[in-house]
């Protein structure tokens, strides 16, 4: 194991003092996308068309919700002059309008929810477009890489195709090398 993680460290220190040679001859770039969205018209229109089907949903929901609480208050206010299967009955009701609320929410506001489905129709062209221009840019520049630099961490956004070394990689695992 010790022999290992020595292999590991001079193969870094390998690669800092050589690799680090090699990159000062390759371009890289970034970008905010975050900036992008924010001045782009068709990003700034699609988030518009989003916001306005977020709004209806919410909507909906805030509707949905205020009749549970009158009907909650309502059988509060009776409980008490009811016979037991008048009561069982409204909460039956009441449960029954609070699983409607909730896969309300589930079905417009969940992962996999219309909403999430209609952000991603809607940002599609737009997120192709700036894809495009990226890579044109980056390839205009001479640039090996481009990041992504966002508060949330950077992230590959166009990569020189001719540097991947995954299958080499790969190769190598599979021969045990």
């Amino acid at each position: 194991m010790k022999t290992v993680r020595w292999f590991v460290i001079g193969m870094l220190i390998c690669l800092v003092a050589f690799g680090s040679q090699a990159l000062s001859q390759q371009k890289s770039g970034f970008v905010n996308s975050q900036t992008i969205l924010n001045e782009l018209p068709e990003a700034q229109e699609a988030q518009k068309k989003l916001n306005a089907l977020i709004q209806t949903a919410q909507d909906t929901l805030e509707k949905m919700q205020k009749e549970f609480q009158a009907q909650y208050e309502d059988y509060q206010k009776k409980q008490a002059m009811m016979t037991d299967a008048s009561k069982k009955e409204q909460e039956q009701k009441l449960v029954e309008a609070d699983q409607q609320i909730k896969q309300f929410q589930q079905v417009k506001f969940g992962q996999t929810g219309e909403i999430a489905q209609q952000r991603e129709k809607i940002f599609a062209p737009v997120r192709e477009k700036i894809v495009k221009a990226i890579q044109s840019v980056a390839k205009e520049e001479k640039m090996v890489f481009v990041f992504d630099k966002t508060p949330e961490g950077s992230m590959v956004l166009y990569a020189e195709p001719t540097l991947d070394i995954t299958y080499k990689v790969l190769d190598r695992l599979k021969r045990g090398k």
